[in-house]
């Protein structure tokens, strides 16, 4: 096995006040700290929701005392004072910390995308980690068993995206730890986009790493849920029965509540997810992944909010034609930028782009797959664009069928539908997802 020092991890402050539930139950504790985060995606204007992990930790870790415990989690796995999971649970003498697992961008999350850390040692630690970053169930099955762990504890914040791979690295180790008869215990975060759904559904024969389940593309769920509707719907038949399941709920989250409104700390999930600006738009930009000739702002300081071609192929009309749209929720401004990290889109890397930028002026209106839809049908009138091929996979060779979870999107687009029609196709699929998401939902 290769190891190596990883990165010490935050440094602590002090301990967390007020007791509460161990599963989450129990209701706002003292007056909020108001001065603590202010209203920009750190803060909660005067209201700070508790995470499953500021639950857990007052709780003096109640659910896990005497376990051994496998965490998997990120640079995300923080309590509202910055300290990162694995570093409480190894200086609170209840938990015996046996090992921490590290999903796509690493552990301590300095690998890019497509990247891990490798397997190694933590320094502040001591605990090996493991390198899971694309690990299958059976894979997954002999990390846990070699980890010697009785219980995984998941602890990462995901942005609601279908393609967020995390997702599905919480999906594949549920899957094994049910087969091996371990316990999982989620502690659950806010969705910084709030609790509802959009989008099409992945459909069976276009599953891959950026979406292995039929979820819709924005799920409007947190982990915890996602978790509980995964061991209810896709669990008895892919592991054989459900996994031994504990949720640790937030304590004050509400389905309606954005990053700004829940006063948790945003530590970025991934090198390109930087603010909660950033995951708002996500579900609808990331889908200019999918086109060849456009780069989704990837190496800027704004990913995921500037979508643009070569400046030679594309102008100002984008914007105008889109603006003209008068989306709700959104107000769209001409941009130009060079991409410093291109991604599969190498001829794109450093050149002149003209673009859109997408700000988000009323997250409660807005649509982030229908705004992405719209960019998409205005983008196509342009001769250069075109939609990026994967030629290692002949049988499904466009990307983006595998993000939308089907040829329809394409199809339509390429045939001149508009974007009520592309949107509209998919109203049946989204209120049957909605029903069946229901009996899930913790808040």
């Amino acid at each position: 096995m290769r190891r190596r020092k990883f990165l010490a991890s935050t440094a602590a402050a002090s301990a967390l006040g007020a007791t509460a539930g161990t599963l989450g139950g129990a209701t706002a504790s003292a007056a909020p700290d108001t001065d603590r985060f202010g209203p920009d995606g750190h803060g909660g204007h005067g209201r700070r929701v508790g995470t499953g992990l500021d639950v857990l930790v007052e709780s003096r870790f109640a659910a896990l005392a005497g376990q051994r415990v496998g965490v998997l989690s990120n640079p995300t796995g923080v309590d509202a004072r910055y300290r990162h999971l694995v570093d409480l649970m190894h200086g609170s003498g209840r938990v015996r910390l046996t090992a921490a697992f590290g999903p796509e961008h690493g552990f301590r999350g300095s690998a890019q995308a497509g990247g891990s850390e490798g397997t190694g040692i933590d320094a502040r630690t001591g605990v090996t980690v493991y390198d899971a970053y694309g690990a299958s169930q059976a894979k997954w099955g002999e990390l846990i068993a070699q980890a010697g762990v009785d219980t995984v504890v998941f602890d990462i914040q995901d942005v609601g995206a279908r393609f967020y791979t995390y997702i599905w690295t919480l999906y594949d180790s549920m899957v094994a730890a049910a087969r091996l008869g371990i316990r999982y215990v989620v502690l659950d975060r806010p969705n910084p986009i709030g609790g509802r759904a959009y989008g099409p559904m992945m459909t069976t024969p276009f599953t891959s790493g950026v979406g292995k389940k039929e979820i819709v593309q924005q799920h409007g769920m947190t982990v915890g849920e996602l978790a509980r509707f995964y061991n209810g719907e896709f669990l008895p038949a892919e592991a054989g029965r459900p996994v031994d399941l504990t949720v640790i709920r937030c304590r004050g989250w509400r389905r309606g509540d954005f990053a700004a409104d829940a006063g948790v700390p945003w530590v970025l999930p991934s090198p390109n997810m930087p603010t909660p600006d950033t995951a708002l738009v996500y579900p609808g930009t990331c889908m200019f992944e999918g086109v060849a000739s456009m780069t989704e702002g990837r190496g800027t300081t704004r990913p995921f909010e500037l979508v643009g071609g070569l400046a030679d192929d594309f102008d100002y009309h984008l914007v105008d034609r889109v603006a003209a749209r008068e989306l709700p929720g959104v107000e769209f401004r001409e941009a130009y930028f060079s991409p410093t990290a291109a991604g599969q889109k190498p001829d794109l890397l450093n050149k002149l782009c003209a673009g859109v930028e997408v700000r988000v002026t009323d997250p409660a209106r807005f649509d982030p797959v229908r705004t992405g839809v719209a960019l998409l049908v205005e983008a196509r009138k342009y001769p250069a664009f075109a939609w990026r091929a994967d030629s290692w996979d002949a049988a499904r060779p466009y990307w983006i069928d595998k993000l939308t979870g089907s040829t329809r999107l394409r199809t339509m687009i390429d045939a001149g539908a508009d974007v009520p029609d592309v949107v509209g196709a998919w109203s049946a699929e989204l209120a049957e997802f909605d029903r069946r998401r229901r009996p899930y939902l913790l808040y």
